[in-house]
């Protein structure tokens, strides 16, 4: 049988114990057609970078699958005609990787540095250094539009090969 990674995305506004019940759902597809389902990871609700069908946020999920295509392609077909599932992307792989994946490696690694907020964050940012005497350069407001300095007034514009 054929290994594969499955990652779906379900609808924002779904509880996660609704998610946890489509991924039963799924399972039982893939066991009805001969497969068995091996590591089920629940990444949690994020942020999509596009909305998708009117979405902003989507719970992901990856599933590990070792099954025959045909019961991958009626997995796939149900999914497809699901409304609670908005994407799924399915890649054959040659073995299942050991331990939890990316995904779950860099949300434990943010919850040991203990947030963001206790982060050192090194020399002053740039927003933060004193910009210094300025010299003797002339005060200009926003709304001074003609350019300012030593200049003078703006010309009047004049039009190209048209009687005035």
């Amino acid at each position: 049988m054929a290994l594969y990674e499955h990652v779906f995305l379900a609808r924002q506004d779904l509880s996660q114990q609704q998610v946890d019940e489509l991924v039963e759902r799924f399972k039982g597809v893939i066991s009805a057609g001969g497969g068995s389902v091996g590591r089920v990871e629940n990444w949690g609700l994020k942020s999509l970078t596009y909305r998708v069908k009117k979405n902003r946020k989507a719970y992901y999920t990856l599933m590990d699958l070792t099954c025959p295509p045909a019961a991958l392609n009626e997995m796939e077909r149900q999914m497809g005609l699901s409304e609670d599932v908005l994407r799924f992307l399915t890649i054959k792989v040659d073995k299942h990787e050991e331990g939890v994946s990316a995904m779950m490696q860099k949300r434990e690694e943010r919850s040991d540095r203990g947030g963001f907020g206790d982060r050192d964050r090194g020399p002053r940012s740039f927003g933060d250094r004193d910009r210094g005497d300025r010299g003797d350069r002339p005060a200009r407001s926003f709304g001074d539009r003609d350019g300012g300095g030593d200049r003078g007034p703006r010309a009047p514009r004049s039009f190209e090969g048209g009687a005035e």
